[in-house]
């Protein structure tokens, strides 16, 4: 969608939540940020007002459906929403090379798929009853293929990113417009713990301003850097049994 002018993030805290906030805040714009880290949330908030932008936040954990549900209709009914980006996520990954605890499986898959699930979900109606409205879903590289060293992680983000893809079509029967993001690596506190090298990462700032491009031409799929993208879909093409030698050999992730 182009110029939309009230927009909904979550995950808006740090990272790549915050670097959108920043970059969609201009006068005339109404932002409505939601994040779990209270005092970092007004940081940016402050930062994006003094951009010109109205700012609502909202201190809340996207795996809260009836929560989601009350702060989206509330955001929608002070300004109908034009664009929601599904961006909350977590990673963590196996540490020594183990099976992930159970509990870590089942956290990272609340968080990066039920609450996508609990973003969308409430918004979709609202912008199809007033056929036009934009939805992104904050997806991943490690959507495209497993890796051993993060299996959940890169489960979560499959989950949405064919959610979304399957989407697309259906809603934009009613108007609405669904693309799904998936980044590489960028640099971000998600990032900072990661003990292995990082190719090509991207700051966010640079990569958000790739997703508002993206978003504004209404693309499928907004996937970046491209030579990451051309390598996680060779990966997809090669059978799994001639490189899972290579993939064991991966560096892991810390939990």
């Amino acid at each position: 969608m182009r110029a939309p002018r009230s927009i909904l993030i979550t995950g808006a805290s740090s990272g790549l939540g915050a670097a959108l906030a920043e970059t969609y805040a201009a006068p005339g714009k109404t932002l409505f940020l939601g994040g779990q880290d209270t005092a970092r949330l007004e940081a940016v908030a402050r930062i994006a007002t003094a951009k010109g932008a109205e700012v609502h936040t909202e201190t809340v954990d996207v795996t809260k459906r009836t929560h989601m549900e009350i702060w989206i209709d509330s955001a929608n009914g002070i300004v109908p929403l034009d664009l929601v980006i599904a961006n909350a996520g977590i990673s963590a990954g196996t540490g020594d090379g183990g099976p992930e605890p159970a509990d870590q499986v089942r956290r990272v898959y609340a968080v990066n798929v039920d609450g996508v699930m609990n973003t969308v979900l409430p918004a979709l109606p609202l912008m199809q009853k007033r056929g036009k409205g934009q939805i992104g879903i904050v997806s991943s590289m490690a959507g495209f293929r497993g890796f051993p060293g993060a299996p959940a992680y890169c489960g979560s983000k499959a989950a949405v990113k064919v959610f979304g893809e399957g989407l697309r079509p259906t809603a934009a029967r009613h108007g609405a417009e669904v693309s799904v993001i998936c980044p590489g690596y960028v640099r971000s506190p998600m990032t900072a713990v990661n003990n292995f090298p990082m190719p090509f990462l991207m700051e966010a700032d640079d990569a958000a301003e790739k997703i508002r491009r993206g978003l504004e031409r209404n693309k499928a799929r907004i996937a970046f850097p491209w030579p990451m993208y051309a390598t996680v879909q060779l990966l997809q093409i090669i059978p799994p049994s001639w490189i899972d030698g290579l993939m064991a050999r991966l560096p892991t992730k810390s939990s």
